[in-house]
């Protein structure tokens, strides 16, 4: 292969890994969906445990308790998708070093020792 065809092979090897995946976005609807979903959630059963006819002390560790599983899920969805982006960036990383690797590696060349 002349070295003009190889420059043409490797400047297109070189355009694909330069190019970036579109990201999946959320659009502005599904996040305001979700927003006021977790609001009207929240609030009829904030509303429902205040309508409760029990002592004012179970109603209050109902209300501690719904406090506690909003935090959690919070924490929850935040960590797993720290993790998933950590994934997503390791795993670029390592195919940007493997491309690399193979874009040195002449196959066809022969060594005339």
């Amino acid at each position: 292969m002349s070295k003009r065809a190889q420059a043409r092979v490797r400047g297109a090897a070189e355009d694909q890994t330069m190019s970036t995946p579109l990201r999946p976005r959320t659009t502005t609807t599904f996040y305001i969906q979700a927003a006021v979903s977790f609001a009207v959630s929240l609030s009829v059963t904030l509303v429902g445990i205040g309508y409760l006819h029990d002592a004012r002390w179970v109603r209050a560790f109902l209300a501690l308790g719904l406090l506690y599983v909003v935090t959690s899920a919070f924490t929850l969805a935040k960590c797993i998708r720290d993790r998933q982006e950590e994934t997503e960036i390791v795993s670029r990383v390592d195919q940007a070093r493997l491309e690399k690797l193979l874009a040195e590696q002449d196959l066809l060349r022969v060594d005339n020792s």
